[in-house]
């Protein structure tokens, strides 16, 4: 039965449950798999299986509105883009391709109808979808420097990237008018350069978690989505990592995976609109590196 609350509910959540997807990675041996998990993120606990991606692959981009949750790209099969419904269980389904091949470490972010994705081992491009439909990507502009291994968070109007890394690691941070299409404008930096971080966010609050600058990371930086500026620190992540995945609801942000001295299958969390180190969550069901994480509840919607 559907009730006042559980509208309240969807409202504050971001319009979907305040479910949480982490998919893809690869595990001890860099064997890359297709594993999906899903977390409720108001909650605390480990991951339960979801499903697997068309492909496995790693190092791979997501985004999401409020029902579909896209995968696209990665180590293992550059060109593929698939989606699932995140309020169910099940295996994802074939939603298209990227007309740029060699497509890995793309950060993914949305708004409740476009996902981006952008980022390439050769080029500075960003492509987006129409997350309702099916089909190819679509060239959107291009970063302000080319670079992958990037991640990506967004507002309901604006996508933001940081970090990076194309011979040098960037502590660079970018935006786009998700509506629009045209080239990145620079944003600010962040508070150490970075690659491999995760990126999630409330409406209004963007965190860059974790990532390689001379090894594992744990910095957690914060931006004001709607301004302009450097990051500021928001404090540490539980475990040094880096190749981690995030995905958030209104108020909480949550990071999965990644790799240290190996394949991690931490989860923790953190309250978006406060500062402070994070909190064990639990564990995704394989300890694995380079996943892709997305929400029906993300700050976007």
């Amino acid at each position: 039965m559907f009730t006042p609350g559980m509208l309240a509910f969807r409202r504050a959540s971001g319009g979907g449950s305040g479910r949480g997807l982490f998919g893809g990675g690869a595990v001890t041996g860099y064997a890359n798999v297709n594993t999906i998990d899903y977390v409720t993120i108001a909650s605390t606990g480990n991951a339960t299986d979801f499903g697997d991606l068309t492909a496995a692959r790693r190092f791979l981009g997501a985004c999401a509105s409020s029902t579909r949750g896209v995968f696209a790209a990665g180590f293992g099969s550059t060109l593929t883009i698939d989606y699932v419904t995140i309020a169910s269980e099940g295996n994802a389904i074939d939603f298209g391709d990227f007309p740029n091949g060699n497509r890995y470490g793309c950060g993914g972010c949305s708004s409740s109808t476009r996902g981006l994705f952008g980022g390439h081992p050769s080029v500075a491009y960003i492509d987006y979808i129409t997350i309702a439909s099916t089909g190819n990507a679509t060239y959107f502009g291009d970063l302000t420097q080319n670079r992958y291994y990037t991640t990506a968070c967004s507002s309901p109007t604006r996508g933001v990237w940081g970090c990076g890394f194309k011979g040098s690691i960037y502590d660079v941070i970018d935006y786009v008018t998700i509506a629009s299409t045209g080239n990145a404008t620079d944003f600010g930096d962040l508070t150490v350069a970075r690659y491999s971080a995760a990126g999630c966010s409330s409406s209004t609050r963007g965190l860059f978690a974790h990532g390689y600058t001379t090894g594992a990371d744990v910095t957690i930086d914060y931006i004001t989505i709607a301004s302009t500026g450097n990051a500021t620190d928001f404090g540490d992540i539980s475990t040094s990592r880096f190749s981690g995945a995030a995905c958030s609801s209104s108020t909480r942000g949550v990071f999965g995976g990644g790799y240290s001295t190996d394949m991690v299958n931490t989860i923790d969390y953190v309250t978006i609109s406060s500062t402070g180190n994070a909190t064990d969550f639990g564990d995704l069901t394989q300890a694995r590196t380079g996943p892709a994480g997305c929400s029906d509840a993300h700050g976007g919607l």
